[in-house]
């Protein structure tokens, strides 16, 4: 018996491992980023209210 992928690749999937976890830190990053600058936000507003 010959087996079958039944994996669909579609639009921009990383290819390797090494792919897979660059994308994902640097999405990591990017919403770690963007959390601290919601706080900053928060800790100006309170300072100047």
């Amino acid at each position: 018996m010959d087996k079958q992928e039944s994996k669909k690749k579609t639009g921009k999937e990383p290819q390797s491992r090494e792919d897979r976890l660059k994308a994902a830190l640097k999405a990591n990053l990017s919403r770690r980023k963007s959390q601290l600058r919601a706080r900053e936000g928060v800790k100006t507003a309170k300072e100047k209210g």
